[in-house]
This record gives structure tokens, C-alpha cells and sequence, in this order.
């Protein structure tokens, strides 16, 4: 080793030590040089595991081999489909998977931000190519079959949605909306493969609502398709908390410390109350909506997130659910034997999994979990004259229990007490 590097490392070892303190505690440089080697073996494991997490959930190329193979065939279509396959305008960046079967990318679509989801259900073999490619269309885009005339894919259509958002008034106008979606050329008509992909789509819990919401506020917005792939404009915030501990490191880290660097990291109280407000509008709008009510099964703050303006939006709805599908699903129909789940291609752990935390035998409407959600993101830093208000308030919501179709008046005035008091502090400021 050259002797500049010697004295290098010298230095960075055992400069916290005098020489003369060096000279009488020798054993202390290899405590020093025992943690520097503990330092080093914690940064590679953290690397390692890291690598090893994206080589396992991030196979977004794999996605899109797969899509642009049944493009090519004719078997699917999509507005996206051109830029993805044939321009090459949209464009998978950043890996946001946390799931090998569900694929979540932070893309690009003509230098616009935006996100990119797709399922993939092949095993993968050891070079990360799918066993069978592409993999049998019939297993995912089996329906509708060739012959199936417009007015019985409107009936599918119909049917499918009555059984997944309940008996609707309004469900003729939701087809109609379908079926605009699948037009890609807007010629009036829907060819096979535009049907065979957005009935595949609606398949998927998370795009069947974004569908049915699109014209809420608070909801992504829904920008192509390609087949079962989808793109929504992105979220720039998608947590309300900035701070996520690595599951591998959460035995490491107390909670305590991440709690508190979430609090430092938090974006100011009168910025928090406004994302707050749009969290309770969104509680408001899937309540008794124009397509059924809708259950927060988890109200998780890796959910919710919102924009630059700090106006919410939710940054995943895999964890809503119709009232009418879980309300089915409890009275006796097991997850697996629903031929039109639409919980995607793990359709049966995924729809026990709403169920249970769903279960409104045990009832805690939305209003509820959301609030336990806000205790600790809404008190921390709160203005002293409105402290006390704001927890009376959350104490009465946090113990609201019954469906809020049960208590609907009990629920509205509580939920407008709460906004209430938050937008009387932040009006006619720069924060309203």
C-alpha cells in the first residue's frame, strides 16, 4: 500500500486520538478498525439488499415485452400502445414496485412525469425472460370472444359492473363512459382487441375506480392504456409521510426515530391542514357517489399523497373497495369463486385480504380510519389556540362505529365540524 494511502487511512481511523493517548491505549485501533469493518459490512449489506429488492420486484422491461408482443399480434390495443411499442415516448424510469406480479414505474410520456402499472403473472427463469412468450392471451384477454356483437359486450359490460359496484341507476352512464375509454380511434366503434383490453383493465380493482371517480377531484387521473398496462398522471408527494423505512431495515431503526424525522421532514402545519381537508373531501366523494359507496379498507399514509399545490390526492386506491362486493363476499361467497373478481391476477389473496380488513361485521367506517390516520400528522405542530378543538374533534371521530349509511347525519356533521375548523385557520391565507 502506498505510503499517502497509509497515512490516509491512519487518519481516518484514529484521528479522534491523540498520539500520546494512541500510544498508551493500543487496543483502542482495533476497536477503531473494528468499526470501521462493521461499517462496511452494514453499507453492503444495505446495498446488497437493495439490489436484491429491485432485481426481484422490478421487471418492467419484461411488462413491456410481453404488452408490445400482443400489440404486434393485434390480440390487444390502447391509446398508449403506439407511444410504448412503435414511438417510444413512453418510457418506464424509476421502479416503484413493491410487488414482483404488480409493476409500478415512474415514466415519461412526451417529457410529461407520469406513472406506469402492469401486472405480470409468468414465472420468471433466471436471465429475467418470461418461460412462455409471449404468454397465452386466452388466459387474460379470453373475453370478449370473436362474433360478440356491440350490444352484448354493452350487456357484459353491464352486468360486470352491476355485480362489482351493486344495482346503480346510473350504471348505463358508466358503460357509456367504458366504452368512450375503449374507442381508441374514435370512429364509433369498438374493434375486438380495444374490448379484449379494457375488459381486462376493469379486471383490475384500482382501474375499475379510477374509472368510476374519474371526475373526482382528489383521484389520479387516468392519461392511456395498452392492454392491462395503464398510465395515470403522477402524484408527486405519494406518502404523506416523505420518510420510508426499507422493511429490511425496521428492525434496525426504532420507530421512534423514523416518527420523528417524519415530524422534522413534514411540510408545515397550514400545508398539512390543506392536504387534510382534501383527505376528508375524498372521504366525502366515495361516499354515496353516483356508482355506490366505497370502503378505505387501509387507511395507510403510503395511500394518500398530494401535488406541489399540497391539494390531496389519493396515490393508490388498491385499498378501496365497493361496499357491494364486500358486503356479497361476507354473506357467503368465497374470494375464489368469483369468475369476475376484480382484484387482478392474485385476485384471491388480494380480495381476502379487503375482506378482512373490510369487514363491516366489525364496523369502522371511513371517517374513522381516516382520522386515527390524522391524529398524529394534524396534532404535531398544531397552533396552540386550535389544539385543544382539533383533538375533541379527532377523539369524537376516531370512536365513530356503524356504517355511515346507518348514521349518515351523525358522520356528515362530524366530517364538516372537522373541515371547518382546519379551513377557518388557513382562510384567506397563501395556504387556502
Amino acid at each position: 500500500m502506498p505510503r499517502t494511502l497509509r497515512r490516509l487511512v491512519h487518519l481516518m481511523l484514529f484521528f479522534p486520538l491523540s498520539k500520546g493517548l494512541q500510544s498508551r491505549l493500543p487496543a483502542i485501533k482495533v476497536k477503531y478498525l473494528l468499526l470501521a469493518w462493521l461499517g462496511i459490512l452494514i453499507i453492503s449489506w444495505i446495498v446488497y439488499m437493495q439490489y436484491a429488492s429491485f432485481a426481484e420486484l422490478c421487471r418492467g422491461h419484461v411488462c413491456q415485452m410481453v404488452i408490445c408482443d400482443h400489440y404486434r399480434r393485434g390480440i390487444i390495443s390502447g391509446s398508449s400502445c403506439k407511444a410504448l411499442c412503435d414511438q417510444k415516448t413512453l418510457t418506464l424510469h424509476r421502479c416503484m414496485s413493491t410487488s414482483s406480479t404488480h409493476q409500478v414505474y415512474i415514466g415519461l410520456w412526451k417529457d410529461r412525469p407520469v406513472v406506469i402499472k402492469c401486472g405480470i403473472e409468468d414465472p420468471v427463469n433466471i436471465d429475467g425472460v418470461p418461460d412462455t412468450l409471449p404468454r397465452p392471451e386466452m388466459s387474460l384477454f379470453d373475453k370478449p370472444t370473436r362474433g360478440t356483437s356491440m350490444d352484448e359486450f354493452k350487456e357484459m359490460l353491464h352486468s360486470f359492473l352491476k355485480a362489482n359496484l351493486g344495482e346503480q341507476p346510473s350504471l348505463s352512464v358508466l358503460v357509456d363512459r367504458v366504452i368512450t375509454l375503449a374507442d381508441v380511434n374514435q370512429d364509433g366503434k369498438v374493434s375486438l382487441a380495444e374490448a379484449k383490453s379494457i375488459w381486462a383493465l376493469l379486471h383490475i380493482n384500482e382501474f375499475l375506480l379510477i374509472v368510476a371517480l374519474q371526475e373526482k377531484e382528489h383521484t389520479p387521473k387516468l392519461l392511456g392504456f395498452c392492454g392491462d398496462l395503464y398510465v395515470t398522471e403522477r402524484v408527486i408527494h405519494s406518502s404523506l409521510y416523505r420518510l420510508e423505512v426499507p422493511h429490511y431495515l425496521k428492525a434496525v431503526i426504532p420507530e421512534a426515530l423514523s416518527s420523528s424525522l417524519n415530524h422534522w421532514l413534514a411540510p408545515s402545519w397550514p400545508r398539512r391542514a390543506r392536504i387534510t381537508i382534501g383527505l376528508l373531501e375524498f372521504v366525502e366523494e366515495v361516499f354515496h357517489g353516483s356508482y355506490g359507496s366505497f370502503l378505505i379498507c387501509d387507511a395507510s399514509p403510503h395511500h394518500v399523497g398530494y401535488n406541489a399545490k399540497y391539494d390531496c390526492k389519493m396515490a393508490n386506491l388498491h385499498s378501496v373497495a365497493s361496499e357491494a362486493i364486500v358486503r356479497a363476499f361476507l354473506k357467503g361467497r368465497r374470494c375464489e369463486n368469483n369468475a369476475d373478481c376484480t382484484y387482478g391476477r392474485d385476485c384471491t389473496a388480494t380480495c381476502d385480504r379487503l375482506v378482512k380488513q373490510c369487514n363491516t361485521e366489525v364496523v369502522q367506517p371511513n371517517l374513522a380510519k381516516v382520522c386515527m390516520l390524522l391524529q398524529d400528522y394534524l396534532l404535531f405542530g398544531a397552533p396552540s389556540d386550535l389544539r385543544g378543538d382539533l383533538e375533541k374533534q379527532l377523539r369524537t371521530c376516531v370512536t365513530l362505529s356503524g356504517l355511515a349509511s346507518q348514521m349518515e347525519v351523525h358522520h356528515s356533521l362530524v366530517l364538516n365540524n372537522l373541515k371547518t375548523l382546519l379551513w377557518k385557520k388557513i382562510s384567506n391565507t397563501q395556504y387556502s
